[in-house]
């Protein structure tokens, strides 16, 4: 087996934000346990394959006909032209953006210093995350699972139509200079009810994106019910905290689709106790997943972060202690471009076959899955 390359970090290129010192390329990693996109999914492995089938979106308005050749490019240009910048936004309390931060003045809470002192990088061919090059930490590492990284999940073409046909539908403002489209049921989490006026199901242009889905194993049984566009920009300050997902509605699984640009997703946990580090092997990476070591060093939890790189057109889900210990947020120093982030969630176990609300969500479910949705407002 040929040896793999340690990821190098990135050194910055014109002050783009997104090579920030604690995150290690992604480009040099040939993951195992992550998936690429191939030809023939269904014949082969779904690590290395992917369906012969397009996504079949609805068609866009007719436009003049493009010579052969430049018809992707036109798309591709389309979808990731950033929007136009706001002069509103969307955040409450202590969230902030540039629009806001401009208009009120002072430090944003952002610039603070961060008590999340010790960075670490997640490597999906081997399952750990090890410490970021020149820190204290460098080539010490801690099992983390919970993450599966499928690259690749749509082509190129299929990303642009996608956003085409999201942008035709209005954006609402959120928080910390966000934008969403909510295909969902309305849900007060702190009273935990919940409505269904105004949920008509998810868009059509998801049935293929979740038909795919099925055709790896880890999500075969993945019914989404729910299904969260994120609008992100650089001229926003776009950014989420660090948060958990509920989990009295939304079940074990959560599946996001990253879209326009690569980004980090930061991984975090407020537990007290300390986290066990192994010494990483020589080899690594290969060696370090098939080695069993004994800890020899530890470090608290709550001054270390896990960066999970997010490549562009991938897919990522959260389970275990991954989406129920471990909060996740996007940084602001890590969106340096238009970046869609599609997030799709299923029913927790109260809500299904056997639990106390199974009606409901057989509903909600069966609504779902009609894929003749809007989004709502």
């Amino acid at each position: 087996m040929a040896r793999r390359r340690r990821p190098r970090v990135p050194k910055p290129q014109h002050g783009n934000p997104m090579l920030a010192p604690a995150l290690a390329s992604v480009q040099e990693v040939a993951p195992r346990e992550s998936v690429r996109g191939g030809d023939h999914r269904k014949e082969a492995s779904p690590r290395t394959s992917r369906p012969a089938h397009g996504l079949p979106l609805p068609a866009a308005p007719a436009a003049p006909p493009l010579r052969p050749g430049r018809r992707d490019a036109a798309m591709a240009a389309a979808a990731v032209a950033p929007p136009e910048v706001l002069r509103e936004c969307g955040c409450k309390g202590i969230r902030t953006c540039l629009i806001c931060e401009r208009q009120r003045g002072g430090d944003p809470p952002w610039q603070h210093p961060s008590q999340r002192t010790h960075r670490f990088i997640y490597y999906p061919d081997t399952g750990w995350a090890v410490g970021a090059e020149e820190s204290d930490f460098e080539g010490w590492a801690f099992p983390f699972p919970g993450v599966t990284l499928i690259e690749d999940f749509v082509t190129p073409e299929e990303e642009a139509e996608m956003v085409q046909l999201m942008d035709r539908d209005p954006w609402k403002l959120s928080q910390s200079g966000r934008r969403k489209q909510d295909y969902g049921p309305k849900v007060n989490f702190r009273k935990q009810k919940l409505k269904r006026a105004g949920f008509r199901g998810l868009p059509s242009f998801s049935r293929e994106v979740v038909r795919r889905m099925g055709l790896y194993p880890i999500l075969e049984d993945f019914r989404p019910v729910e299904q969260c566009n994120l609008d992100y920009s650089p001229e926003r300050g776009s950014a989420i905290d660090p948060h958990l997902d509920d989990a009295w509605l939304w079940g074990e699984r959560l599946v996001s689709l990253n879209l326009l640009s690569p980004t980090v997703l930061s991984m975090s946990r407020e537990a007290p106790g300390s986290l066990l580090l192994c010494l990483a092997p020589s080899g690594f990476p290969e060696a370090l997943a098939d080695s069993a070591m004994a800890p020899s060093r530890s470090v608290p939890c709550q001054e270390v972060e896990v960066a999970v790189p997010l490549p562009r057109r991938s897919l990522v889900v959260l389970r275990g202690g991954a989406r129920h210990q471990w909060k996740h947020a996007i940084h602001r120093r890590h969106i340096g471009a238009r970046r869609v982030g599609v997030t799709f969630r299923e029913l927790s176990a109260e809500f299904g076959p056997g639990g106390k609300q199974q009606e409901l969500g057989r509903e909600l479910l069966q609504m779902a899955l009609s894929f003749q949705g809007r989004p709502t407002t």
